[in-house]
């Protein structure tokens, strides 16, 4: 192994041209520590918020940016029990979140209050360590902990038969897209314009609304539905006052993010006489992970990926991301 490895460094508030390529000694894990050699990286809207200065929970200084990677073992520290060098593994955005409820014990996150995946080599807490399902490549397994975690937790409880709305075509949407898919859900979705439509249907989605063409969507959904509204709406853009006009009495809305920008004022009566439930998901837990991974296993599905960049030109990756509105994920990939 080299005695040095490279990382790219990020001031929060700084955005992407604070990005800075850096070269330090190789880590060493301590206890209960693994180190991975990361093999690729795939970048989230959080981490525009990050680089912005505009993410919700605390950013370190001098941050090794971006939470989703998957590589491979390389050395394992004293007390590791359960990893072994060689095993392809992705980590937990929480690394301390293994089960049960989310809380403020949880709250520390690679890409923020820690140190990411955008380096050559890191070190993680074994606990933090999920499985690479055996059929994904590490660029496909890399778009898991944020994007496709969240939208595994958005799902929890959908059935077979129950409908389900997702908004837009970016990573967290795609994923839920899929996953309502693997669950037997009937699944409407709303998009911009006639290509995203048909790579839509592809991955298997029901019915596509174009939101420019038609801006009150709630009420088509509601026509496909017969009257009632959909069982689920994972809202990535945060107007809810449309996602409850859109949901069931009884029903969902996984309130995920806020990618719109502006965010529409919310009458509580709205709320109250929708009779349905808002859920702010927090990406997942590590047995979030691993049940997810599971039926990804057992359905083999693969996720949308949009393009890969190179190690070196991480920061074009990032205002390619920012700027075309991929279908997919993004993808940073080490030689």
């Amino acid at each position: 192994m080299t005695e040095k490895t490279r990382s790219w460094r990020a001031t929060s508030g700084a955005g992407i041209d604070g990005m800075t390529l850096r070269e330090d000694p190789v880590p060493v894990p301590g206890r209960g520590e693994v180190l991975m050699a990361v093999r690729a990286v795939s970048l989230s809207f959080r981490e525009l918020l990050v680089l912005r200065g505009e993410y919700v929970l605390p950013v370190k200084e001098d941050l090794v940016p971006v939470s989703d990677g998957a590589g491979e073992v390389v050395a394992v520290g004293p007390g590791v029990e359960r990893t072994r060098v060689g095993d392809r593994v992705t980590a937990g955005l929480f690394p301390s979140w293994v089960d049960g409820p989310f809380g403020p014990e949880h709250l520390a996150q690679l890409g923020g209050s820690l140190d990411g995946m955008l380096a050559e080599l890191v070190v993680l807490p074994e606990s933090a360590l999920v499985p690479v399902p055996r059929h994904l490549s590490f660029a496909e397994a890399a778009t898991l902990p944020c994007a496709g975690v969240t939208a595994w937790n958005a799902l929890s409880g959908v059935r077979a038969g129950d409908t389900v709305v997702t908004l837009g075509t970016g990573g967290v949407s795609l994923f839920a897209a899929q996953f309502a898919g693997l669950l037997g859900a009937e699944v409407i979705a709303t998009t911009s314009g006639e290509d995203k439509a048909r790579r839509l249907k592809a991955l298997g989605v029901h019915e596509v609304l174009n939101h420019r063409a038609t801006p009150d969507w709630p009420a088509h959904v509601r026509e496909l539905t017969g009257g009632r509204g959909a069982d689920r709406v994972v809202d990535v853009v945060g107007d809810l006052p449309k996602s409850l006009r859109a949901v069931a009495v009884a029903g969902e809305v996984a309130l995920v993010g806020f990618v719109g920008g502006d965010v529409p004022p919310l009458d509580p009566r709205v709320l109250f006489g929708s009779g349905a439930s808002v859920r702010a998901i927090a990406v997942g837990s590590q047995a979030q992970f691993l049940a997810m991974n599971r039926a990804i296993e057992a359905g083999g599905l693969r996720p949308v990926l949009d393009r890969e960049f190179t190690f070196e030109d991480a920061v074009t990756a990032f205002r390619y991301y920012e700027e075309k509105q991929p279908f997919g994920k993004v993808v940073i990939t080490m030689s």
